[in-house]
């Protein structure tokens, strides 16, 4: 019984380290933050690194169009 836990837990590893390597990992940097105000934060704002709460964007466009707006300063 032991054997065929421990058989089926490497199967189950093996296929969620074999989805996670297909998976394209999207750096923080490279993510648009859109906090709970509306703000459109990208990597060189001032406050991308304090903007805890956010919806990611992968563009600034998108996170535009989604009813955002650019940081006044």
């Amino acid at each position: 019984m032991k054997k065929i836990i421990t058989i089926l837990l490497v199967f189950i590893l093996a296929h969620t380290v074999a989805l996670k390597a297909d998976t394209p990992v999207k750096k923080e940097a490279d993510i648009i933050k859109k906090s709970s105000s509306g703000i459109c934060h990208d990597k060189k704002s001032s406050y991308y690194e304090k903007t805890k709460k956010f919806k990611p964007f992968k563009t600034m466009k998108e996170c535009l169009d989604s009813g955002g707006r650019l940081p006044k300063r």
